[in-house]
């Protein structure tokens, strides 16, 4: 086996599928059809991917890859736009007719071992970053795998303690201190620790997307923030002390601010990032300024990976329509901060 030490330099990044039944397969199509500004390798099912260059009339010829070594390296570098779509595939084989748009338990786990295989070949250094198209919960679930998303895979398969959500678009970026819980469990969730962890990881993807004096802001989770323990004690007693901590600890951390006007703060210049304390207090925002245009990331894994910020679309899959803009940006800005990260 290859070790990682001895692949070139040059970045190559992989995009993985997500869910055959859903838009992954036509959005990824489309957008090698156009041509993308670095080389890449897709993982995931070769008929559903051949279906999708077919309905397309892309002129992308399918590659198999057995592995990701030297020689497909220097291949992959050499090639600039490519008619070819390199394709690590996943097995068993999903049928050709597979149907779109509806939750199917084959299509859940292809997603899933696609995943897994990227991940591994990350690792090992064999790509530089993954970019993923939507997975499907509950076809997830229908398989036998019981994981909210993407993140929680991969934090498990990387044995990585604290990772952290983050939203990013042209105006606004945003973290998550909890992710996929119930909102009834978050005030509970909310401790000095996760806090800090939270704000730590903010800091430090700012700096890896090149922002030299990351300005972190802290949302509050009650309304008004509190108001000094009048309306929740979450502030008083877990969000300020992380606060004092990050700043004892040199990150320009501040807040608790509240959160019906910090996003809007951020979006003038005022800070670089918002640390938000769950799931919608910082994913509507940035969904309101454009889904198409939101990527997200994952924050405190030992590889970069960036995602669409949108789901299956089983409305719309296998109807020609789906617009690939957020893989485009997703894409791009994993290039910006495989670039960032060698700088630094």
């Amino acid at each position: 086996m290859l070790q990682a030490q001895s692949l070139p330099t040059e970045p190559l990044l992989g995009i993985t599928m997500g869910d055959a039944a859903g838009i992954g397969p036509e959005i990824i199509v489309k957008l090698l059809t156009e041509g993308l500004p670095a080389p890449c390798v897709v993982y995931g099912d070769v008929a559903s991917l051949r279906r999708a260059i077919v309905a397309q009339n892309s002129a992308l010829e399918i590659v198999e890859l057995d592995e990701i070594d030297a020689s497909v390296h220097a291949r992959l570098s050499s090639l600039g736009h490519s008619p070819c779509l390199y394709v690590r595939p996943t097995s068993p084989a999903l049928p050709e007719d597979l149907a779109m748009g509806r939750v199917d338990a084959r299509a859940g786990q292809a997603a899933y071992d696609a995943l897994c295989m990227a991940i591994d070949d990350a690792r090992s250094g064999r790509i530089s970053a993954i970019v993923t198209a939507p997975l499907n919960k509950e076809a997830m679930h229908a398989a036998g795998l019981d994981f909210p998303g993407h993140t929680e895979i991969l934090a498990q398969r990387t044995h990585t303690e604290h990772v952290a959500m983050m939203l990013v678009n042209e105006q606004l970026r945003v973290i998550l201190a909890t992710i996929h819980i119930a909102l009834a469990d978050v005030p509970q969730t909310i401790t000095q620790a996760l806090e800090l962890r939270t704000i730590e990881l903010a800091h430090a993807a700012c700096l890896g997307m090149g922002i030299e004096a990351p300005r972190v802001a802290v949302a509050g989770l009650n309304p008004h923030a509190g108001e000094n323990g009048k309306f929740g004690r979450e502030e008083k007693d877990a969000i300020l002390p992380a606060i004092a901590q990050a700043r004892a600890q040199g990150i320009n951390a501040t807040g608790p601010w509240p959160g019906d006007t910090v996003f809007m703060r951020a979006r003038k210049g005022e800070f670089d990032i918002v640390v938000a304390q769950y799931h919608d207090q910082g994913l509507i925002p940035i969904k309101y300024l454009g889904v198409d245009e939101g990527v997200n990331v994952t924050v405190g894994l030992p590889f970069v990976r960036t995602s669409v910020d949108h789901g299956t679309a089983f409305d719309i899959a296998g109807k020609g329509i789906a617009d690939p803009s957020s893989l485009e940006t997703a894409f791009k800005l994993a290039i910006s901060m495989l670039g960032s990260k060698a700088k630094g």
